[in-house]
């Protein structure tokens, strides 16, 4: 008989938890296990979906500790770093703190690609701003670098940066809240923008201007007098081309563009209707040869597919259906995914070492029972494995809302995420896919 720890860090199909957790059967119809590896009265989670949340060798993961909240969190919340120890009870240890977070993407919290040692996160320091936290694990030196970070080279050399109090303006819940005061009247700066930074040194550099983006032709609306931010940005496998969103809308801030749209009533932007517009751009990681690779205002998550594919839900510019579709870069072609496996947005990734024949992928929670599901998709074989249906308890919405954002370990062998379907709080899970993906 299973105890009550074991119970709650091996979530079984029991009585007691089919009202808040469905595991659903594959097509081999095998129950997939879910591992629970934090616990306890505080909210533990990784954030965004495109990071490496283990090292190398699988043993140890990275996690966000912060307390029972239902708020954005201000410049006095203080987050807890802590490094987990999967293969020693799931032990908890305290690396560092943050007061640089949000409920979607954390700190940027990660493992740097490559590297069984160093572990990177945001901070804020009242002297020097938002910047950036390096910690070796061997050693227990943490070291400093001068910008916040937004992505991460895969060949771990890199970061680009963004300015995050221009974004949490802008963008609520993905910026970081601060004191600092600054005016973001300025509908696309010339001097504030995308930043490429050294990860050894910290040297930085800016590659790519608000003002010289607003100016990119080719836009069926005409977005030069817009308010420009920028949002999920991506390294491609061999580092050398990014994507990224543009967002732009006619008025600074969301309140004032609500007021907009009521006084506007005729007036509709593509893609997302009332809130802001969309591009999605790739470009050299210098910030040249820029390409406006969708612009039906409709592009939401996406991951590389080896160099030079992206997959992404997104409305194709020719027919504003949204699905997920693979967009060849620096070309107007694509390619539609199956609309009946993955019929729904959801934070997408390939399963390494898989040959970019497997998708995992979640969904948002659906219909009344507020159930997110978790799942793999072989492109190949067009055949969905369904990993789990997890609860969502309506007190997650909006900004403090909690996405299955799965990710992967790096051998491809377990997939990781965070969950509210057990205990009403955020806390993380894991669950063994090498039966499935081989």
């Amino acid at each position: 008989m299973l105890d009550r720890r074991e119970f709650i860090k091996t979530t079984a199909a029991a009585a007691a938890v089919l009202p808040t957790f469905n595991i659903l059967k594959a097509g081999h119809h095998k129950e997939f296990k879910v591992h629970q590896f934090t616990e306890g009265e505080k909210q533990h989670w990784m954030g965004y979906y495109d990071k490496w949340q283990t090292d190398l060798t699988g043993r140890y993961a990275v996690g966000n500790q912060v307390d029972m909240i239902f708020r954005s969190p201000s410049a006095q919340d203080t987050l807890k770093i802590g490094l987990i120890d999967l293969e020693d009870d799931n032990k908890w240890k305290t690396i560092g703190t943050s007061t640089a977070w949000g409920w979607q993407q954390g700190c940027m919290l990660q493992f740097i690609p490559g590297s069984s040692e160093e572990v990177i996160w945001n901070d804020h320091n009242a002297g020097n701003g938002f910047l950036s936290k390096v910690y070796n694990i061997n050693t227990g030196k943490t070291r400093t670098l001068p910008r916040a970070i937004y992505t991460l080279s895969p060949d771990g050399k890199f970061a680009l940066c963004v300015d995050f109090d221009r974004l949490q303006f802008y963008r609520p819940g993905y910026g970081y809240p601060t004191k600092k005061p600054a005016d973001f009247t300025i509908a696309s700066p010339e001097d504030q923008g995308i930043y490429k930074m050294d990860l050894k040194t910290g040297k930085s550099e800016m590659i790519l201007s608000y003002d010289t983006i607003s100016k990119l032709p080719g836009f069926p609306t005409d977005v030069s007098e817009y308010y420009h931010w920028f949002n999920h940005l991506l390294v491609n496998p061999s580092s050398t081309r990014f994507i990224f969103l543009n967002r732009s809308r006619p008025v600074p801030s969301p309140d004032e563009m609500r007021d907009f749209v009521k006084e506007n009533p005729d007036w509709r932007m593509p893609g997302f209707g009332s809130q802001y517009v969309t591009r999605a751009i790739t470009a050299n990681v210098d910030g040249s040869d820029l390409y406006a690779l969708n612009d039906s205002g409709n592009f939401s998550h996406f991951i590389w597919k080896g160099d030079d594919v992206i997959t992404a839900w997104a409305a194709a510019e020719d027919t504003r259906k949204a699905a997920f579709y693979e967009f060849p870069d620096k070309t107007k072609d694509y390619t539609m995914l199956s609309r009946e496996a993955m019929p729904a947005n959801g934070h997408n990734t390939y399963v390494p070492g898989t040959n970019y024949e497997w998708i995992l992928n979640d969904t948002y929670p659906r219909t009344s029972k507020r159930l997110q599901d978790l799942y793999l998709y072989h492109v190949p074989s067009n055949r969905r494995v369904d990993l789990g249906a997890f609860h969502s308890p309506p007190v997650f919405k909006g900004e403090w809302r909690c996405d299955l954002h799965p990710r992967c370990d790096q051998a491809g062998k377990r997939v990781f995420f965070d969950s509210t379907h057990n205990g009403e709080r955020r806390q993380m899970y894991w669950i063994d896919i090498s039966s499935v993906v081989g």
